[in-house]
């Protein structure tokens, strides 16, 4: 099966066959575990160790993390990539969405920045209530134009 994964403005292909593995048409020994159900993955890439923090977004968007960096993949298929390129790409954007909280309580943490690009699920936001932190998720891929709230302040129920 043939992948190809946008790791900023470049694209690399990985091809996953009974052979083997190939990047960009080079052979490479990879084997990737997924450690006890969580998102942590354990990757071996010829011979060298990594752990990596893999959360899905939407539509083959990955939020990576790996030696204290932060790496935002799309992850598409043969067959999907085909079809973008017959139809004119990628779906277009939705427009603004606002993220809402869904209940008064206080700013615990802002995950993202201004600008940063998100995925479908990407935490952005943790609200403390009732003695309990709730991470506030995105509803689907985009950019975040504006943080109008800060850690420490207190929030209302449907406040942006």
């Amino acid at each position: 099966m043939r992948y190809f994964v946008d790791v900023g403005p470049r694209t690399v292909e990985v091809e996953l066959g009974p052979d083997g593995v190939t990047v960009d048409g080079q052979p490479v020994s990879a084997d990737l575990i997924e450690m006890d159900g969580t998102e942590v993955r354990s990757l071996l890439l010829d011979g060298k160790s990594f752990r990596i923090l893999a959360t899905r977004g939407g539509r083959g968007i990955w939020s990576l993390h790996l030696s204290g960096r932060h790496l935002k993949t799309r992850v598409v298929d043969e067959r999907t990539r085909s079809i973008e390129e017959r139809t004119g790409g990628k779906e277009g954007p939705e427009g603004p969405k606002a993220l809402r909280a869904p209940m008064p309580g206080m700013v615990v943490r802002i995950e993202v920045e201004e600008g940063d690009q998100v995925g479908e699920g990407v935490g952005l936001v943790i609200v403390g209530a009732m003695k309990m932190e709730n991470e506030l998720k995105s509803a689907g891929p985009g950019c975040v134009r504006s943080i109008l709230v800060s850690a420490g302040e207190a929030v209302e129920k449907d406040q942006i």
